[in-house]
Formats: C-alpha cells, sequence, structure tokens
C-alpha cells in the first residue's frame, strides 16, 4: 500500500485540514499519516482560533513518521508562520521525499485568515522551492505573484512567475474565478497546470452550492494520492480534479456556513470493490 504524509493545520469540524487529508487519502486507497502544525477551532462559519505547534514538535512528528515508515507523497497544507515554514522546509530537505504537494492555504472558506500575512515572503523562500506542484487558488495565485488574475491567460502568467520561484509545476486553481458586473458566472471552473514547458487545463462544470468547505484541501491531496499511485502530473491533476468534482456535486449541507465536500461519495455508493 502506498503511503502518503499530510503536514498541515486541523480542522476540529471535519471538513477541511488534516481531517480533508486523511479521508481523501482513504478514498483513494492510500495510508494516510499526519503532522499536526496548528490546531484551529474553526466551523463552517468562522475560525475562532489558532494554536501553532512548537517548532521543535513539528519537527519531531516528521521525524517519527520518515525514520520508521516510507513515504510515497507529501501533502504541505496550512503553515500559519514563518517559524512553522522553517521547521517543515528543514526536514523537508533533510529527507528529500517524492511527490510533494504544497497548498499555500492563506483564508478559510469563510475569509478569515490562517496564514500571518507577513509570512508570504517566507513561503516564496523556503517551501516554493521543495514543491513539485504547488496549487493556489486565484486569491494565493495573486498574493505570491504579486498581481491581479481577471482571466484564463493571466491565470497562466501568473503560474508562469510562480514556476520562477522554484516549484516543479504550478496550478492555478479557478474555482474563485468572477465573472464583470452584470455578467454570467463562467460557466466551468477552468485549472491552468504549467509544468516549466507546457500548459495544460482542466475544465468542469462549476457546480452551484455554498458547501465548498475544504475543496482546496481534498485537492491537492487527491494529487499526492495520484502521485503516490504512479501517475503522471498531468494525469494526477485531471484525475483529482475529477474527485473533487464530483464531491462537490454531491457535497453535504452539515452546518450553518460553508458546508463540507463529500469525500466518501463513491465508496457510499458502490461500496468496496473487490
Amino acid at each position: 500500500m502506498k503511503k502518503v504524509l499530510s503536514i498541515a493545520g486541523s480542522d476540529c469540524s471535519g471538513g477541511a485540514g488534516i481531517q480533508a487529508d486523511l479521508k481523501t487519502f482513504s478514498a483513494h486507497g492510500v495510508f494516510g499519516m499526519s503532522v499536526v502544525v496548528s490546531v484551529v477551532a474553526e466551523n463552517t462559519c468562522r475560525v475562532i482560533d489558532i494554536q501553532d505547534i512548537t517548532p521543535d514538535m513539528i519537527e519531531k512528528q516528521i521525524d517519527a513518521v520518515f525514520e520508521d515508515i516510507e513515504v510515497d507523497a507529501v501533502k504541505v497544507g496550512m503553515l500559519s508562520s514563518a517559524a512553522c515554514m522553517e521547521a517543515v522546509a528543514g526536514k523537508l530537505r533533510h529527507y528529500k521525499p517524492k511527490n510533494v504537494v504544497v497548498d499555500p492555504v492563506m483564508y478559510a472558506k469563510n475569509g478569515c485568515p490562517l496564514m500571518d500575512p507577513h509570512a508570504i515572503d517566507a513561503l516564496i523562500a523556503t517551501i516554493i522551492p521543495l514543491a513539485d506542484v504547488l496549487t493556489p487558488n486565484i486569491p494565493e495565485a495573486e498574493k505570491i505573484a504579486g498581481t491581479t488574475i481577471g482571466n484564463i491567460g493571466a491565470m497562466e502568467e501568473a503560474a508562469r512567475q510562480i514556476h520562477g520561484m522554484g516549484c516543479g509545476s504550478v496550478l492555478v486553481k479557478g474555482g474563485h474565478a468572477v465573472a464583470p458586473s452584470g455578467s454570467p458566472s463562467p460557466p466551468k471552473a477552468v485549472d491552468v497546470l504549467f509544468d516549466g514547458k507546457e500548459f495544460y487545463r482542466f475544465e468542469a462544470p462549476r457546480i452551484d452550492t455554498k458547501n465548498t468547505h475544504g475543496t482546496g484541501c481534498t485537492y491537492s491531496s487527491a494529487i499526492a494520492s495520484n502521485l503516490a499511485l504512479g501517475l503522471n502530473m498531468e494525469q494526477a491533476v485531471a484525475k483529482s480534479k475529477e474527485y473533487v468534482t464530483t464531491a462537490i456535486r454531491h457535497s453535504l449541507s452539515i452546518g450553518k456556513g460553508h458546508g463540507p465536500t463529500h469525500h466518501f461519495y463513491d465508496l457510499y455508493k458502490n461500496g468496496l470493490r473487490g
């Protein structure tokens, strides 16, 4: 069985963060492990508080996994501070795992900040160069690239700029794309992958639902799972896009705010396959 590690913050409401990552790993048939970098008191409506784990304890968790278990992929999610980033980056440089997927989580679905805005420079300097693929949404890509994204061409240009910061590939996710005032919403959610040479586009119908809590965590964890299973980058993104679209289409009306996606819809519908 392939083994995938999530290094991220928690979500006590179960829809995002490490909880979403572990569900996604299980849905893909890989063994999930976790390193908690922050404990987040949040629900579908708001983030109440964040308590960071000490850098020393982050490092010890990573050591505990790597000294004992072979890791086939790593998903890095919420890193709230420069100190967290430096601890994680140091251990990734030490162990040199393959298939590192970095989701640069900056905000919760309700808009609450999950990363110190002053830590973006540290993210660019320490974490982005270690990513085999970086998966920012449009607001995150705008922050990292220092630009404004209003169309697919601008998504591609931002991906090119971010790739120049040292990562292997960049996937700019188009779920946050907004039509000009008075125009209908874009009918499709288009994501752009740049591998340093070629651009690839991945399209899916835009689903009319507020229940999208944890979609970024889920998408990036699916990519890590599919890379661990041996797919190449383009195949892993395509398969993960299909998975997260299904999870959104069958999302759950749990809570009073942005409900979670349905990580196990296919399993619940079809049962375990022999």
